[in-house]
């Protein structure tokens, strides 16, 4: 009964916690300017079926894609048994499903235990290549202090409750022949299970049957308490992703990767003098600003973007610009945006739900006109993105601010929009000289 209570309180107080977070990181999000998207159901499904749920761009590279894959469903299949925890802590009961599934549930466990030894495997690797091997997008200067620490926190967490799940299962598997096992004995002498009945007579045979409660009961409460743990940890690590991955995809841009658009605050203002039945919609009087210059000034979709980064470098790794040296990392891009907005989120929080201007913003204090200039835009990034993500969109945002609220571009550039002005080309002569070369001997 008081263990129950405990449990009961631990599972109130770590959803509560982890709903407060997740409230202020849906906030922060819609901090951003609104923007509709709903169009395209079906494809947005599907996209969101074939990229987050089945990994599919992952793929493009073999080897951490089948290692990302041994954690990815031995973290989606392990929530069945993690079901059954809840339900056996809320109850005081264990194993409660066992005696109803029979069969099914020795599969369903040995399964998890088999997808769980090769999770510990893809852990182990993961670590190494950060860590060890230093593969070079794992190793940029961006990730330097927290980054690199929030990630291996994380694979550390993942090896310690695996861990818990083969002590709980393996001092539970010689209980059960023992004929001492919190749960009910229907007849059989073992449990069964692939690993744990290898590796629990192995580890635990020798040790007294009190000892063995201690082991078990430490597994159980270890693994549940490292899920609490991690839930409330996710809002403030990149591994966010593992719940905006979803939502990040469905809501993907589905034009074509070299299709841009218009500012809206442009066209507004640009297009009554080309069609006299446009009326205006935005107020003549009110102050219109171009372009971003902080994380409010950019759509609520570029802020999902950028708290769903994955910090895997497969973006700075495929970009043209930053293999030549060049400032820009389009990682780096998503990490500044989104540290930024959670900046902003805790101003917010600070101040009563208001934001007080701290004289920061994303451009310039954040990412460098540097950086922004550096980018070619062949989208390279965007491609290689894992969850869709879409760097060069904010990369946009930020230069069309520059460029037409501050006046500020290279001076190539400066030069272009000059002759587009005076001559409608982009070249130093006019349209009607422009076919003058055909006549030419």
């Amino acid at each position: 009964m008081i263990s129950s209570i405990i449990f009961i309180v631990f599972l109130i107080t770590g959803s509560a916690f982890f709903y407060i977070n997740a409230r202020k990181i849906r906030r922060n999000i819609l901090l951003g300017k609104d923007v509709t998207i709903n169009d395209n159901a079906s494809e947005r499904f599907k996209t969101m079926l074939l990229v987050a749920f089945g990994q599919k761009k992952m793929f493009t590279r073999p080897i951490p894609a089948l290692l990302h894959l041994f954690l990815y469903a031995a973290f989606v299949i392990t929530q069945i048994e993690l079901l059954e925890i809840i339900v056996d802590g809320v109850t005081g009961q264990h194993r409660v499903f066992r005696a109803s599934l029979g069969g099914f549930y020795t599969f369903i466990v040995s399964f998890i235990e088999i997808l769980s030894v090769l999770a510990f495997v893809g852990t182990l690797a993961f670590l190494a290549r950060r860590n060890l091997l230093k593969v070079p997008r794992l190793v940029k200067n961006e990730l330097n202090g927290w980054p690199k620490l929030d990630a291996n926190i994380i694979l550390i967490m993942e090896i310690v409750l695996i861990c818990f799940i083969f002590m709980m299962n393996g001092a539970d598997e010689v209980l059960y022949t023992r004929g001492q096992s919190h749960a009910e004995n229907i007849g059989d002498n073992s449990l069964s299970f692939t690993v744990s009945s290898y590796l629990g007579p192995l580890i635990y045979g020798s040790m007294p049957t009190p000892g063995l409660h201690v082991i078990e009961r430490i597994g159980w409460w270890g693994h549940i308490l490292m899920v609490f743990g991690f839930l409330n940890y996710l809002p403030f690590s990149k591994h966010l992703h593992i719940l905006l991955a979803f939502p990040n995809t469905y809501y993907s841009n589905l034009k074509a990767k070299g299709q841009f658009h218009n500012l809206f605050e442009v066209t507004d203002v640009v297009k009554p003098n080309f069609d006299s039945s446009y009326q205006s919609v935005l107020d003549p009087n009110a102050v219109i600003k171009f372009g971003a210059k902080d994380v409010t000034d950019l759509t609520w979709k570029q802020l999902l973007d950028a708290y769903s980064c994955t910090e895997c470098g497969r973006c700075t790794s495929s970009c043209p610009q930053n293999m030549t040296g060049k400032a820009l990392s389009p990682r780096k891009i998503m990490m500044d945006t989104r540290d930024r907005l959670v900046e902003v989120g805790k101003n917010i929080d600070k101040n009563g739900g208001t934001f007080v201007d701290d004289g920061k913003s994303l451009l310039g204090d954040y990412i460098k006109t540097e950086e922004i200039w550096a980018c070619n835009t062949c989208n390279a990034c965007v491609q290689e993105c894992p969850v869709n993500i879409d760097p060069l969109s904010i990369i946009l945002s930020l230069r069309q601010q520059l460029v037409l609220e501050q006046s500020s571009a290279p001076n190539e550039l400066n030069g272009m929009f000059s002759n587009l002005e005076n001559n409608g080309a982009p070249w130093q002569f006019s349209p009607s000289d422009r076919a003058n070369w055909i006549n030419e001997n």
